[in-house]
């Protein structure tokens, strides 16, 4: 999904001087009602639509990094000689715009077709039909990489077996804009119904993988069918904690995963006026600030003594706490819960909150059984290469299973982050295509809680040192958790360009 951005600055159908834009630097203007975006790269000029097709960022204020340019909301980078999307989390392109150059002058004419802007390499004969792609799981990395073996060409069978009841869906939001009311329903699928039979994908809904057997190469499924596949990837995500106290199974107990989680919970509080989160993680705090916005009294647990000190730190644990204070929510911290019953949680310490709803966001622990039953190396997660390739050849790993050595960090991760698995979906598809392509993107994510949207880049489960730049409480700030004098990560608010250049120092092997 997208928003429609008002175009400003100079009319670029009318022109503007070749010497109002130097080497490597962009400019936002507008052709008629259309945000435009011109690039300039050595002699070479370049003219895309200035709005990132993920979100609706401002693609001028992001990074240009030889010919593509980094969207400063969420990291989405777009190609700026075919306008393709590169990098999820955007998964549809921008529009390209003819250029002119006249007299020491750039005119921006018309939008070129969608076919014309299509980089050549991908009109490429389609692989032989009897090849067949299986991915297990229809979350993120799943629908990625399915979408992408189509945009790269194959042409053989493409297999997509999901356990969720709906087809792939934009997991983010059901915490964020869905869950608060502010975003529609349309907004959430990653791609129409029709998507699915016009790319030639078979998309299995509510079906379970029972077993994988490496030597024939074959998918066992509930039921007693089985499917055989040329290349596997596995992408089955994760599943949520659940409490393990008296009452966990009552109806209004409620975990936050699936879009018929959110549209449970949606259901739930319109007869509802106090809800209990359990659980200070994003999931938690998210879901706080949403249910805070549908006016409901909300009331957060969670053993920690800051929410998120753990990921980002004392003081900006402490900011969060003030954040959702100043909105009415209510912290019960350094307590656990006890029991529930149907109207009240009982808490460690003896307490009893009034609860009309209870969303529990405690984390969550990879779905491994699979490929550890099929013999697969497993260590915290499925181990793979730096091309997603487990220890058995031509099958793939992605998403919150797959535990990666990252380059940058140079330790083996597992990190249940969106965008993530998107990427490592992509770049799986890519090296089934025997493409080779490493993976060496840094994790990044990003949390909206009420005004307030947090990227994180890079990856800190311990440091020396935080070193702030900014404050916190006006809004602009930078965290650097730093250890052995490196940068492990940065965190920041409002600070879209600095995040954008810490990823790509990161990938380059440098500390931001």
């Amino acid at each position: 999904m997208s928003e429609t951005q008002q175009p400003t600055g100079p009319d670029l159908q009318a022109g503007i001087a070749e010497a109002d834009l130097a080497d490597g630097s962009m400019l936002a203007g507008h052709v008629g009602q259309h945000a435009v975006l011109i690039a300039r790269r050595g002699a070479e000029l370049f003219a895309i639509d200035a709005t990132c097709t993920h979100y609706g960022g401002p693609l001028a204020e992001g990074l240009m990094v030889g010919d593509t340019v980094r969207c400063p909301w969420h990291h989405s980078c777009f190609s700026l000689r075919s306008g393709e999307a590169l990098t999820a989390p955007a998964l549809n392109p921008v529009r390209c715009w003819r250029i002119e150059r006249d007299s020491g002058q750039i005119r921006v004419k018309e939008r070129i077709g969608a076919e014309a802007q299509r980089p050549a390499e991908r009109r490429i004969p389609a692989p032989a039909a009897a090849e067949r792609m299986v991915i297990l799981g229809g979350g993120a990395a799943g629908f990625a990489a399915a979408e992408m073996l189509r945009r790269e060409g194959f042409g053989g069978e493409l297999i997509l077996i999901s356990a969720d009841e709906s087809a792939p869906y934009d997991r983010p939001n059901l915490s964020k804009d869905y869950l608060a009311g502010t975003a529609p329903e349309d907004w959430i699928p990653l791609r129409p119904a029709e998507f699915y039979p016009q790319q030639h994908i078979d998309l299995r809904l509510s079906t379970h993988a029972t077993a994988i057997d490496l030597e024939r190469r074959q998918v066992s499924i509930a039921g007693g069918a089985a499917v055989t596949y040329t290349k596997l990837l596995i992408a089955t995500g994760a599943e949520p904690l659940r409490l393990e106290v008296p009452g966990k199974d009552l109806a209004h107990v409620r975990t936050l995963r699936s879009l018929a989680d959110c549209r449970g919970i949606i259901e739930s509080t319109k007869a509802a006026r106090r809800a209990v989160i359990v659980g200070a993680s994003f999931i938690g705090l998210e879901a706080a600030a949403a249910l805070r916005q549908r006016s409901l009294e909300v009331h957060v647990i969670a053993p920690e003594s800051r929410p998120m000190e753990r990921v980002l730190g004392p003081a900006a644990g402490e900011f969060i706490r003030s954040l959702h204070e100043s909105h009415g929510v209510v912290f019960h911290l350094g307590r656990t819960v006890a029991a529930i019953d149907a109207q009240r949680v009982q808490l460690s310490d003896g307490a009893r909150i009034d609860a009309d709803v209870v969303v529990v966001g405690v984390g969550v622990r990879p779905r491994i059984a699979l490929a550890e039953k099929a013999g697969l190396a497993i260590d915290r997660g499925v181990l793979v290469d730096e091309y997603l390739e487990t220890s058995a050849p031509g099958v793939f790993a992605a998403g919150d299973i797959a535990r990666w050595p990252d380059p940058y960090s140079g330790e083996r991760l597992r990190i249940e982050h969106w965008v993530v698995a998107e990427r490592q979906g992509q770049s799986a598809a890519r090296n089934m295509l025997g493409r080779r392509e490493r993976f060496a993107a840094a994790p990044y994510f990003w949390t909206q809680q009420y005004d307030v949207s947090i990227d994180y880049v890079g990856h800190a489960s311990a440091w020396d040192s935080i070193e702030q730049h900014g404050e916190l409480n006006a809004h602009d700030v930078a965290l650097r958790f730093r250890r052995g004098g490196r940068t492990l990560a940065l965190a920041t608010v409002f600070r879209g360009r600095e995040s954008l250049e810490a990823e790509l120092a990161m990938e380059q092997g440098r500390s931001p």
